[in-house]
């Protein structure tokens, strides 16, 4: 049986590196990140096909998989490597660029795996995060760094304004790590394998869409105090800024990054009341 690399090389394919396109080659580790999806018996999402290991990985696992890829190139790679799956549904396409909502309608509850590439990465989750209607997790191959910054915790270095857009509607946690060598061609960083679960009603908000600007305005400046934030986001005179934070039970001179979502989630409800 061919190997991978012997497909992709006896079908001239070129790697791009605007598609950072480096694919997993380890059938173990692939086994792992299937399982880790927990998609038996379900639907999978796939997005970014790549050379169809992680697909065929799915694909042994999942009733159903519909994967998604952009390179157009990759097409006689993938028809060899998955010519043994029916049960894949492959789309070419920019995933990007696909209408969610549309998409869902097709769909039955799924889960979402991916081996992203870091240009894809923060848009891709924020789609999902802000638009999934039926997505029961993702489990994400992504640059360790990246990683951290969706699984941490109020006050480091890490927090920030994906971490709490993440948190209010799913559970995040770093499932495995992944050395560079597993990857063909081998990367410049790591991977981490990371989780998010959604959970409805992980953190009640009165409206989504202030939540959405009250973790944005927390974020404006990372060394500006909130109410300094909160007067330049939402135009506040000082006065009317230092009461929505005493009314959010947040410390004066606290700045956003201080703030777990749920107490975000807080300030975003004061908010609210104040502004509409």
């Amino acid at each position: 049986m061919e190997t991978v690399r012997e497909i992709l090389q006896k079908n001239g394919f070129l790697f791009k590196k605007k598609f950072g396109q480096n694919f997993i080659t380890d059938g173990n580790l692939l086994a792992a990140v299937a399982a880790d999806a927990g998609v038996d018996g379900g639907t999978a999402l796939e997005i970014g096909a790549g050379a169809g290991t992680l697909t065929r990985a799915l694909a042994a696992r999942a009733e159903r998989v519909v994967a998604y890829e952009i390179d157009e190139k990759l097409r006689p790679v993938l028809a060899q490597t998955l010519k043994n799956c029916p049960n894949v549904q492959l789309v070419f396409g920019d995933f990007l660029r696909v209408d969610l909502a549309e998409l869902e309608k097709t769909l039955p509850p799924y889960t979402v795996a991916a081996n992203l590439p870091y240009y894809i990465t923060t848009p891709l989750v924020m789609k999902f995060i802000e638009g999934a209607k039926k997505a029961k997790a993702l489990v994400i191959m992504v640059q360790s760094d990246v990683a951290e910054r969706f699984c941490a915790r109020e006050n480091t270095p890490a927090y920030g304004a994906v971490t709490a857009a993440i948190a209010r509607r799913a559970r995040a946690e770093i499932v495995r790590q992944v050395p560079r060598r597993l990857f063909y061609p081998v990367p410049n960083v790591d991977s981490t394998v990371v989780k998010l679960t959604f959970e409805e009603d992980r953190i009640p908000v009165k409206d989504a869409d202030m939540y959405k600007k009250t973790v944005r305005a927390a974020f404006l400046s990372r060394r500006k105090t909130l109410e300094n934030n909160l007067m330049s986001a939402f135009s506040l005179p000082r006065e009317r800024a230092k009461a929505v934070l005493e009314a959010a039970d947040v410390p004066e001179h606290a700045r956003g990054a201080t703030l777990s979502p749920a107490h975000l989630a807080r300030l975003a409800d004061v908010l609210t009341d104040t502004l509409t």
